[in-house]
């Protein structure tokens, strides 16, 4: 579990020959989740702005939603949803590249008692880049959240988020004789987070994102609300 959720998240990566790796990125997150009354069906999605640095520099700017829909006395939730995403270019460069995205998933929560709170989520994508063909991607994260001052997940409680995500790419071809590795990317997250009340928290935490050409810290902040 150490070797999982290390405090290696913290420190800093060697240079890259284009990315200044050292320098702290930030992500600013709007989470949403709600469903409808009386009905197994709801929707979710998510707002993010992220930077290179810490504002300015355009890393993406993502816009996603799904419709969500909950089996009857389970736990799982699934979602069939539409990403829209923006790219930016590290650095002075101001050019963006846009890509589609469908996405199905399946989450899975799993509670230790009062004091661990486990989710895991499985996410299949199908990718339009621009100027690159049609590509999927496959994703796996698991999340904890440890509460701190008192036992539950309730309001007015401080607790330690926790997460890893693995991305695995689908198709290796993307077009005019270029290819990708199996391997896209992984992100390690520790945060500290409070429940403000019933339905929305806050946390603010640090991301390593690592792929096979460069690695990142990035401040995160996000609100997550259910209603």
């Amino acid at each position: 579990m150490r070797a999982l959720f290390g405090l290696t998240i913290l420190l800093p990566s060697s240079l890259g020959a284009q990315i200044n790796q050292d320098k702290l990125g930030a992500w600013y997150i709007y989470f949403f989740n709600a469903r409808f009354t009386d009905s197994n069906w709801g929707i979710q999605g998510d707002v993010q702005y992220r930077n290179w640095n810490l504002g300015g520099d355009l890393e993406q700017l993502l816009l996603r939603s799904g419709l969500t829909y909950r089996f009857d006395d389970s736990k799982l939730l699934v979602t069939l949803g539409y990403a829209n995403i923006t790219s930016g270019t590290y650095g002075s460069e101001t050019t963006t590249t846009s890509e589609s995205r469908i996405y199905q998933e399946a989450l899975f929560p799993v509670q230790f008692g009062q004091h661990i709170f486990t989710t895991h989520r499985f996410r299949y994508e199908q990718r339009f880049v621009d100027q690159q063909d049609f590509r999927t991607r496959y994703r796996y994260n698991l999340f904890m959240n440890i509460p701190l001052n008192q036992s539950g997940m309730r309001p007015k409680t401080i607790y330690l988020a926790l997460y890893n995500e693995v991305f695995l790419n689908g198709e290796r071809n993307i077009g005019n004789d270029r290819s990708v590795a199996i391997f896209d990317r992984n992100r390690l997250y520790i945060a500290a987070g409070y429940i403000i009340r019933n339905g929305l928290k806050v946390q603010v935490g640090i991301m390593k994102q690592s792929t096979n050409a460069w690695q990142k810290n990035q401040l995160q902040l996000s609100v997550h609300h259910n209603f």
